[in-house]
């Protein structure tokens, strides 16, 4: 998993409550085993017109000025529906380091911490003004400090966030479950062969 320490960003403001993970990744693409190759197909019933090929240029990922946002700016309970973890795969790989969003379905939530991607919970009102200012000031930017638990921008907006130290710890330290357990590689060895033996 990629390590997380700062990351500055263009931000994209999707005005949308309850998305949910069918709407992220559909289903059909739930088949691939891989844990690459799905941002082409995040969002993609919103994403592309019925013939499943030409950008919508009214959603909010295809607009010019969203090009290269590494920031998702949601409403509430973002990831909510089924707990398939390729969600957090699409939007990974389509290139989103960070989620904002005043709360998230906990399985999605877990997942983003997991696959290195940052969900942050920011009140009601925090999400509100960085909508305004995201509509306010074209190309806004985001940076987010991990260690310090900070969100800030140009223009005088400083929040902070709170996250499992945990949590923090492993994504700052580039670890998932994996690499968590792979730390106790020796002791998982001398115990296998005292097992044998």
């Amino acid at each position: 998993m990629q390590a997380f320490t700062t990351h500055t960003g263009l931000v994209v403001a999707m005005d949308r409550a309850n998305v949910d993970t069918d709407q992220i990744i559909p289903k059909q693409f739930l088949k691939r085993i891989e844990r690459s190759g799905y941002g082409p197909m995040l969002f993609f019933d919103w994403r592309y017109l019925n013939d499943g090929k030409t950008d919508d240029p009214a959603f909010e990922l295809n607009k010019p000025e969203a090009q290269g946002a590494t920031v998702l700016l949601a409403r509430r309970n973002f990831g909510c529906g089924s707990s398939r973890e390729h969600a957090v795969w699409a939007i990974e790989n389509y290139g989103f380091r960070v989620v904002i969003a005043p709360s998230f379905a906990d399985i999605f939530y877990n997942n983003c911490s997991k696959n290195g991607v940052l969900p942050i919970r920011l009140s009601e009102e925090q999400v509100e003004d960085l909508f305004l200012r995201a509509a306010k000031h074209p190309g806004y930017r985001l940076n987010v400090d991990l260690q310090n638990c900070t969100v800030q921008d140009d223009f005088g907006l400083n929040l902070k966030f709170e996250i499992d130290p945990s949590r923090q710890f492993n994504m700052i330290h580039g670890l998932d479950d994996i690499a968590l357990t792979l730390k106790h590689a020796d002791k998982i060895s001398a115990f296998e062969a005292q097992m044998v033996s």
